[in-house]
């Protein structure tokens, strides 16, 4: 049984400071419990931030000065957000989250225990939980990366030889290769792994694995 390493869907960025935590030579789902681990001795910024009474901001929180804030939304720590990023309008950022640098996090977009790594983009309407973006994705408006089975059971993935492998966790989103394209209201089921260039038409429901370079058969 060949496991997957996670060198093989993402480039680490230099720009984000905790590379210690995600070496590219475990498999890229053992990054996600790895998010709560980094952040855990996170320095704060957040009395420097002009939060307003519409944009609440609590919890560790580190947002780099050069970050483009809404007029409203709501940032719970720990949370780590780089240099260059946009947040939108209705943004929600539920902990355990770091995007790094020159992000797109969307109106009325919610974020949760994820890792986002840099370039990417989530502008409009969607749900991104337990899972690991790569360099420059973008995800078109209200695609959703659903991270909890219907039947609570933990989350397995499909590897390259056909075989499914129980990750362990409860709650596993997606795994997004560096560039990948998701078209709008596509839904990514746990456990969805899509290799690097890959691209997801417009209102497919995927789930399983998708080969780098390869676009998915069926919307």
């Amino acid at each position: 049984m060949k496991m997957i390493k996670a060198s093989e869907y993402f480039n680490f960025p230099s720009s984000l400071p905790f590379s210690e935590f995600f070496s590219t030579e475990c498999s890229p789902w053992e990054w996600v419990p790895r998010i709560k681990e980094a952040l855990f001795d996170l320095e704060t910024n957040k009395s420097s931030l002009m939060a307003s009474n519409s944009l609440r901001i609590s919890g560790n929180v580190f947002i780099h000065p050069s970050v483009n804030l809404p007029a409203y939304g709501h940032i719970e720590g720990p949370c780590y957000i780089g240099e260059g990023c946009e947040l939108r309008p209705g943004v929600f950022i539920r902990g355990n989250f770091i995007a790094g640098k020159s992000c797109i996090l969307g109106n009325s977009c919610e974020f949760k225990n994820s890792l986002l790594l840099d370039y990417v983009q989530v502008p409009h309407f969607s749900y991104v939980g337990d899972s690991i973006l790569g360099n420059r994705v973008h995800l078109g408006a209200g695609a959703i990366c659903s991270n909890l089975r219907i039947d609570k059971a933990n989350v397995t993935v499909r590897l390259p030889d056909g075989s499914k492998y129980c990750t362990g966790l409860r709650k596993l989103g997606a795994i997004i290769g560096d560039q990948v394209e998701i078209g709008c209201n596509a839904v990514l089921n746990p456990g969805t792994m899509l290799g690097k260039n890959s691209h997801i038409k417009p209102g497919t429901s995927f789930s399983g694995t998708l080969k780098k370079n390869s676009i998915s058969a069926s919307n």
